[in-house]
């Protein structure tokens, strides 16, 4: 049960990090509330709900390879926003 803790923690600070690194690069480029960035907040929301979803979800006949296929959901989803900043920058 550890490694589920863990890996909604995991969920949890990485889509944490990439909402702060909006505001960050917001506030460098003298942008607050862009519309790019609200979309970007608001899809690391709605993966944050998805994925958690998901790790509750007790239903899977696997749960072991279930919850690997989130945590590779949440690297390449986390890797997509984080190109998403790039460009705001």
């Amino acid at each position: 049960m550890a490694s589920i803790r863990d890996l909604k923690k995991d969920v949890n600070n990485v889509l944490g990090d990439i909402i702060e690194a909006v505001y960050i690069v917001e506030a460098a480029n003298g942008k607050q509330d862009s519309k790019e960035g609200s979309k970007i907040i608001d899809s690391a929301i709605e993966t944050f709900d998805d994925l958690i979803a998901k790790i509750n979800d007790r239903e899977v006949q696997n749960r072991k390879k279930h919850l690997q296929a989130v945590r590779a959901e949440l690297e390449t989803k986390a890797k997509d926003l984080v190109e998403e900043i790039n460009k705001l920058g």
